[in-house]
């Protein structure tokens, strides 16, 4: 992994420190480091001792899980200019999942407790890192509780309703940019590709969605696709 020295530009490339004073980016570039992952590569893991926020300037990274028998379960993804980790703000204490690059990613590292100290100071990021949690929170029960869902084709439908833009949920036709592979989705479901893969065959089959592109997904009627969600309708 190759180590970057962090400069305040880096650091207010990211919105979440929108509007924080330059004294403020300067503490924390001096608490901060910035890493490169291969795919695959182990970002954080439970248990560990260093606590620390994972900001991606580039790429993709994923938390995940392991089920009782040691089935891998994708828990949430973070995008470019997104982050992870906010949890170590609130609580200092040892990180309960795995935080994985799902391709070559340059990362920045903060120190929670530096951000901890910042954010007492900067009321508007303290929000900001909560309202992180508490989506985190709702995000992850949400995602749990597909995993309880006996129905493979519900199961499919309601992971992908969970993808739709919060801006086009209320739309008949919604595009999802940036879609998991088949892979990443049967990690996220505890199903293999092959399901994953039969599943989404019957969906275009039936012109519920549409490819559009390698990296996206048109959900041409998204009122049937809730139906199947709930089983009112079967696929």
């Amino acid at each position: 992994m190759d180590k970057i020295t962090v400069k305040p530009e880096l650091l207010k490339k990211f919105s979440l420190f929108n509007n924080l004073s330059d004294e403020n980016i300067e503490f924390l570039c001096a608490h901060a480091k910035v890493e490169r992952y291969a795919r695959r590569a182990i970002l954080v893991q439970p248990g560990a001792p260093e606590n620390k926020v994972c900001l991606v300037f580039e790429g993709k990274l994923q938390g995940i899980d392991f089920t009782i028998d040691g089935k891998e379960v994708g828990l949430y993804f973070v995008e470019e200019n997104d982050y992870c980790g906010e949890l170590a703000v609130f609580d200092p204490g040892f990180q309960p999942e795995y935080v994985i690059a799902l391709m070559p990613s340059l990362v920045v590292l903060i120190n929670a407790e530096a951000l901890t100290e910042v954010a007492a100071r900067s009321p508007q990021i303290m929000l900001q890192l909560g309202k992180k949690l508490a989506g985190r929170v709702k995000q992850m029960t949400a995602q749990r509780s597909l995993l309880s869902v006996p129905n493979v084709s519900q199961r499919v439908c309601n992971q992908l309703l969970q993808l739709l833009p919060a801006q086009q949920a209320g739309n008949i036709t919604v595009e999802i940019t940036n879609l998991p592979t088949h892979m990443e989705i049967a990690i996220m479901l505890n199903l293999s590709r092959e399901t994953i893969t039969r599943v989404f065959q019957h969906l275009q089959r039936k012109q519920i969605v549409s490819r559009n592109g390698p990296n996206s997904l048109v959900i041409n009627k998204t009122n049937l696709l809730k139906k199947i969600a709930e089983g009112s309708e079967k696929l």
